[in-house]
């Protein structure tokens, strides 16, 4: 994943103040009907948006989390010392079998090396009866933070590549991948978050710390380049104060 080998404040700054609100209605859908007394782990907690969520509802000492950078799981410990946080990817999960009453990965499966088998070892690690989710925006719809964005990008490069393809981003892909990992009473939701943003330069300037791939678009850009995308970016927001309804699908299953 060396889209997001950057620091974990950036990714906070860029991605953290989309996917912290979603973190609450995730983990709603990820723990529905699941008792508190169990044990879950984060799957590509990143900095620990949805780490900080659970710890909120369940403990530290009931969360444990896992992520292939160095810098994120580093953040993760210093904010949960009691958080079992290790580095490490989805595709070989470094716990045992039937250990978790619930799996989540929030907006993580669209960037695994392996969708298939990130899910499979989710399901591994999570004991019989138990749930697990994953979800990811929905840029297959156009409804995604970073819908905008790109739509910005293809009226001056319509040749860029989006996010619009990526695994998991439209309706039934997550369900397809829990389907064929084996689980099952899967079902799937589109979880919504509001997001107001003051000004143009409040929703804009974290998109110049290269997280992602909207990001990494961003670094790659001339100045002049820039300078064009930024205008059109205006003319898609405006100079603010603006709000975004974005959206990500969601699907859960039991083990």
């Amino acid at each position: 994943m060396a889209l997001f080998d950057v620091s974990a404040d950036s990714y906070v700054r860029f991605m953290g103040r989309f996917s912290a609100p979603l973190a609450t209605s995730f983990a709603d859908f990820g723990l529905r009907g699941l008792g508190e007394d169990m044990s879950v782990l984060d799957v590509g907690c990143g900095p620990g948006m949805l780490t900080a969520e659970l710890v909120r509802r369940l403990g530290d000492e009931r969360v444990s989390a896992v992520d292939p950078q160095p810098s994120f799981i580093a953040a993760v410990q210093a904010a949960y010392p009691e958080v079992d946080a290790q580095v490490a990817s989805a595709e070989d999960l470094p716990h045992e079998t039937a250990t978790f009453g619930a799996t989540l990965a929030q907006l993580v499966v669209h960037f695994m090396a392996d969708p298939a088998r990130g899910v499979q070892e989710m399901k591994r690690v999570t004991v019989p009866g138990g749930r697990v989710s994953a979800c990811v925006w929905a840029h297959a719809d156009d409804s995604g933070p970073l819908s905008g964005f790109w739509r910005a990008v293809q009226r001056i490069d319509p040749g860029a590549d989006d996010e619009s393809g990526l695994t998991g981003s439209a309706r039934g892909e997550i369900v397809a991948l829990f389907e064929g990992a084996g689980l099952r009473e899967v079902t799937e939701e589109l979880l919504t978050v509001a997001l107001e943003f003051a000004t143009f330069e409040e929703w804009w300037l974290p998109f110049t710390e290269a997280v992602g791939p909207a990001g990494a678009y961003v670094a790659r850009l001339g100045e002049d380049r820039r300078e064009r995308l930024v205008t059109e970016l205006r003319r898609e927001y405006g100079e603010g104060p603006f709000s975004l309804q974005v959206a990500a699908w969601a699907a859960t299953g039991r083990v």
